[in-house]
């Protein structure tokens, strides 16, 4: 078994480290709140520590879910930064979805240290990393990633590889855009059948059995008939990772409409004050356009 670190512990990377040690690793945790840390290990029954340096000390593999890229950077860089206490040879999984530039730059700066980085951002959310099922998409030396992918076992039902460093992050944004279009579409067509007069969640319920399927439809058309987004993935993180998309889609000279679009509606949801509410809550921003009007 192998001598681990994690930083972050919100709602992903808690229970994500507590996989880890429920497959047998030794696990430091590091949190920028002490008492979330100081928690957790208490409630695993494993180490904790009070810098990320601290952390990262004599650990093979570095796992990071932290909020963006700032947040990275300062977990990872600086005296008390997670580089200054990793060994050569050691990896660096950084499970944060960030931008591809914070990525390639601090793989660059690891490197000249003799540090592996695997960017691996994740999706399934909340309960995907709760249940251990999460998706993980990564990229880097794809000898680091193989070393990498029996650890990340322990929180993910699949993780692949596809290129460089940088490639993980470029795929969670095509993942983020896709997510983004659907919801919307999702949001219209229940708000449709509601108004026609249909049993809603019957409608998702067949719909999510023929080609208008999804993960979405099938796992949030309830709640969101039911006005409930107190679960999953928040509104404000979502509007980051578009920014993200949307910079990256930029710096490639692509028209991305519909992302743009969705993101200015993520906006609106936000100044509903639903900033914390889950991204599925755009039914709540039509509900408002049709029912009372902007």
């Amino acid at each position: 078994m192998a001598k681990l670190a994690f930083l972050g512990l919100g709602v992903m990377g808690y229970p994500m480290a507590a996989h880890l040690h429920g497959a047998g690793h030794s696990v430091t945790v590091y949190n920028r709140t002490t008492e979330k840390a100081e928690a957790w290990a208490s409630e695993i029954e494993d180490t904790f520590a009070t810098t990320p340096r601290e952390a990262a000390e004599g650990a093979e593999f570095v796992m990071a879910c932290v909020g963006n890229d700032d947040d990275l950077r300062s977990v990872v860089l600086g005296d008390d930064g997670a580089f200054a206490g990793m060994n050569e040879g050691a990896i660096f999984v950084d499970h944060t979805t960030v931008s591809a530039i914070v990525t390639r730059e601090l793989a660059a700066t690891g490197a000249e240290r003799g540090i592996g980085w695997v960017d691996a951002p994740v999706s399934g959310g909340q309960a995907g990393a709760e249940n251990g099922q999460l998706a993980i998409m990564c990229g880097g030396d794809e000898a680091h990633f193989e070393a990498a992918k029996p650890i990340i076992a322990a929180y993910s039902k699949a993780s692949v590889h596809f290129g460089d460093v940088g490639a993980g992050q470029l795929v969670k944004m095509v993942n983020q855009v896709c997510i983004a279009g659907a919801i919307q579409s999702i949001s219209e067509g229940l708000y449709m059948a509601m108004k026609a007069g249909l049993d809603a969640k019957k409608v998702a319920d067949l719909v999510s059995q023929g080609a208008g399927g999804s993960w979405q439809l099938a796992n949030r058309a309830g709640t969101m008939v039911d006005n409930e987004f107190n679960h999953g993935f928040a509104v404000d993180w979502m509007r980051k990772d578009l920014g993200i998309a949307l910079g990256q889609g930029k710096e490639m000279g692509l028209s991305m409409p519909v992302t743009a679009m969705v993101d200015q509606f993520y906006a609106e949801v936000q100044q509903m004050g639903g900033g914390r509410w889950d991204t599925s809550s755009l039914i709540q921003r039509f509900r408002k356009m049709n029912d009372d009007g902007f």
